[in-house]
C-alpha cells in the first residue's frame, strides 16, 4: 500500500500537470489574438496607402459639374410693380457656360439684327434671354429709349424703363474701362468700353438685371463702366446706326430719347448652344459669323 506521502506526490504532480495545461492554452490563445490585431493592422495600412494613393486626402476642391448651380435668380415682387411681367424663371442648372448662343432681332425697320450671346463670359444673361425668347416676353414690344450714350434701349414690354420679369440677376461681366496710352495726346479720346456692336444689359438700380437690353450703334467709353457685357452684334450694324439716327422725342419723363418713330421688335429669337465659336472681344476686333442655329 502506497505510503500518504507517495499520495500527496502524486497528487501535486497532477496539479502542476493541469496549471501546466492552462498556462499553455492561455500563451496559445494570447499568441492568437496579436497575430489577428497584427493583421487588422497590415489591412488597416494598405487601405490608407491606397486611399492616399488615389487621392482621397487631396485639398482640392472638386471640379464643376453640370449638375451644379450656374445662375441665381432673386425673385422680384410683381405685386409692387405693375410693370413686371410673370413668365416662370429659366434653370439653374445644366445651363451651357461655353461658346455662344446666336441672338436674333427682327424689327419693323430692315433687316434682322443678329448676336452672338457670350456664354463664357455672361452665361446668365444668356440663360434669361433664351427663357424669355421661349415665352414670347419680348415679341410685338417697343424700344423705348435712343440713349445719349449711343445705343438702343429694348426688352421693357411696358415701355417705362421699369419693366421686367419678375426675377433679377447679378452683373456677370462689366468691362474695365481701357486706360488712355502713354503716347497719347490730350485731345486724344479713351478708348471705348462699349464699342459699337457691342450688347450689354442694363438695369435700375444696376445689378438688378431683368430683360432689358442695349444695343450700341456707336462707341461709348465711359469714364466708369456699369452696364455688363454680354454679346457682340454680328449682322445687322447698318439697320441699327439707320434707327440710331431717328429723331427722339420726350418720353413723358422729361427726357428726349423716346424714338419718334416706334421701334417694333416683331420678334426675338435665341438659337442653341454653339460650343467652340470664337466670341467676340469689347474692341470688335473679332467679329464670328452668324451661328447656323439662330431661330
Amino acid at each position: 500500500m502506497a505510503s500518504s506521502r507517495d499520495r500527496q506526490r502524486k497528487l501535486a504532480r497532477a496539479k502542476l500537470d493541469r496549471q501546466m495545461v492552462r498556462r499553455a492554452a492561455r500563451v496559445k490563445r494570447r499568441r492568437q489574438i496579436q497575430a489577428g490585431v497584427g493583421a487588422a493592422v497590415v489591412l488597416a495600412l494598405i487601405v490608407v496607402g491606397s486611399a492616399w494613393a488615389l487621392g482621397a486626402f487631396d485639398s482640392d476642391p472638386k471640379e464643376n459639374t453640370a449638375a451644379e448651380e450656374v445662375c441665381l435668380w432673386t425673385p422680384q415682387d410683381g405685386t409692387a410693380n405693375a410693370n413686371l411681367k410673370d413668365v416662370g424663371t429659366p434653370e439653374t442648372t445644366g445651363l451651357p457656360t461655353d461658346g455662344t448662343r446666336a441672338m436674333t432681332v427682327t424689327t419693323n425697320q430692315g433687316a434682322p439684327i443678329t448676336a452672338d450671346l457670350d456664354l463664357a463670359s455672361a452665361p446668365c444673361a444668356a440663360a434669361s434671354i433664351a427663357h424669355l425668347s421661349s415665352r414670347s416676353f419680348f415679341d410685338n414690344t417697343k424700344c423705348h429709349e435712343i440713349t445719349a450714350e449711343g445705343a438702343l434701349r429694348c426688352g421693357d414690354p411696358s415701355g417705362t424703363g421699369l419693366g421686367g420679369p419678375t426675377y433679377s440677376f447679378y452683373n456677370e461681366n462689366v468691362p474695365d474701362v481701357p486706360e488712355p496710352s502713354p503716347s497719347a495726346s490730350p485731345t486724344e479720346k479713351r478708348p471705348p468700353a462699349y464699342p459699337k456692336g457691342t450688347v450689354a444689359m442694363i438695369a435700375n438700380p444696376p445689378g438688378s438685371n431683368g430683360s432689358q437690353f442695349l444695343l450700341f450703334f456707336k462707341d461709348y467709353a465711359p469714364d466708369e463702366a456699369t452696364y455688363p457685357i454680354i454679346g457682340k452684334v454680328t449682322g445687322g450694324l447698318d439697320v441699327l446706326e439707320k434707327i440710331g439716327k431717328l429723331p427722339t422725342v420726350d418720353n413723358g419723363a422729361g427726357a428726349k430719347v423716346k424714338p419718334q418713330t416706334d421701334v417694333v421688335i416683331q420678334s426675338l429669337t435665341v438659337g442653341e448652344p454653339a460650343t467652340g465659336a470664337p466670341v467676340a472681344t469689347p474692341s470688335g476686333s473679332v467679329a464670328p459669323p452668324p451661328s447656323p442655329n439662330a431661330g
